[in-house]
């Protein structure tokens, strides 16, 4: 039983945002319907490795689902869903602004048979304003929100972090705004609400002091590769055998700490180095000393020593050294869930940690429709209306 036991959450959406949302409510107890096409369901389960012809990232970001099949632009395909929203909690949906409004399942109309309905909006550019009716992906909100001009080296153009960080970024935003919402309508005597997020608002919130510095200053910041501006020492260093390793020696104490522990006590002892400030004016001499402190060692040797000193350091793990992490393991951050032919998967563990109610997996992404016909029982359909609902392609 987990702490969102009796929360019944009806997603509406595909891909990454809105699935991602109900992935993190799902894992926590909420009963998560996913209504999906007839016509082949959430393109994710195409979406990068397959196995058996499913995506495994569909394996994971479904896990504690039910799949539904409902054609949205069939006028039985929105009653079904209005019968659905009429019995939830939460309906979350990810489709261009207008979209559910087109298909008469708007919160207006929602709302009417459920006061207490709280719905979930993530787009790319929220419901209002002159952009809501443009597409965006996570890519062009990370990109509006500021976060892709920071991100890689001055000298060439702009990257991505590597995975949807917009998307997932919103969809916490988007389960926040849920749970605060629910809050109001149980214990604040209120009704339910619009959480409304947008893509290049979650990643702009991330953006620390970008907006103060450049309207005291006029300052934007740029790319500065792996280093961190104005704060020093703290940037990524590559050892003798190629490893990387990342050091943030940023604090006061720290860095008299790790100039001592690599026999550096001029720098450790030198007033001007004392305070923040004086680093980040010398930074480029402190990353040369650090970088050919590092460079004559071993990455074991660098993080034994750092460890030593109780400076902050670490390698940059990929998927191979995270699997083989014994602190991963401990904190139960590697699961193991069997498939339908007895092969067994490693799945991420659930975020965050409650001590008496965690989270868990109950059981991994669905098959197309898998929960169709049980779902419109509990509504009242009776075999034969299922049957002449799917004959016409409605589920």
């Amino acid at each position: 039983m987990g702490p969102l036991s009796g929360i019944k959450v009806i997603e509406l959406g595909q891909l990454i945002a809105g699935p991602f949302c109900t992935r993190v409510l799902g894992e926590f107890g909420a009963e998560v319907i996913k209504v999906e096409s007839p016509n082949g369901g959430d393109p994710l389960r195409q979406w990068r490795k397959l196995y058996q012809g499913t995506s495994l990232w569909w394996l994971l970001q479904a896990r504690n689902k039910q799949s539904v099949t409902v054609n949205l632009k069939s006028p039985d395909g929105q009653e079904i869903v209005r019968h659905l929203a009429a019995q939830a909690d939460i309906v979350v949906e990810n489709f261009r602004p207008g979209a559910m409004e087109k298909w008469g399942l708007g919160y207006e109309a929602l709302a009417r048979d459920n006061p207490g309905l709280v719905m979930v909006r993530l787009s790319g550019y929220g419901q209002s304003g002159p952009y809501r009716d443009k597409p965006g992906f996570g890519a062009i909100g990370e990109a509006m929100g500021g976060l892709r001009h920071v991100t890689g080296y001055p000298d060439r153009p702009p990257v991505r972090v590597g995975i949807s960080l917009g998307d997932a970024v919103a969809s916490l935003y988007g389960v926040i705004g849920a749970l605060m919402a629910l809050r109001q309508r149980d214990v604040n005597g209120g009704k339910g609400q619009v959480v409304d997020v947008a893509l290049y608002e979650a990643v702009f919130s991330l953006m620390e002091s970008l907006l103060p510095e450049y309207d005291v200053y006029d300052f934007v910041r740029e790319r500065s590769g792996a280093s961190l501006p104005g704060i020093a020492p703290s940037n990524t260093y590559t050892t003798r055998d190629g490893k990387f390793v990342v050091i943030g020696a940023n604090g006061d104490s720290i860095f008299k700490r790790m100039m001592t522990a690599i026999g550096r006590d001029d720098l450790a002892n030198d007033p001007q180095l004392a305070r923040n400030d004086g680093r980040a004016a010398r930074s480029a001499e402190l990353d040369e000393a650090i970088g050919a402190w590092c460079g004559a060692r071993d990455l074991d040797e660098v993080l034994a020593v750092l460890d030593g000193a109780a400076v902050p350091a670490g390698k940059i793990y990929d998927i191979a050294d995270i699997v083989k992490d014994v602190h991963f393991r401990a904190r139960g951050m590697i699961e193991e869930a069997r498939l339908s032919d007895g092969r067994t998967i490693k799945m991420p563990g659930v975020v965050p940690k409650l001590s008496a109610t965690p989270g868990g997996t109950r059981w991994l992404g669905p098959d197309l429709g898998e929960h169709t016909d049980s779902v419109l029982q509990s509504l009242g359909y009776d075999a034969q209306q299922i049957e002449d609902l799917r004959k016409r392609g409605v589920v």
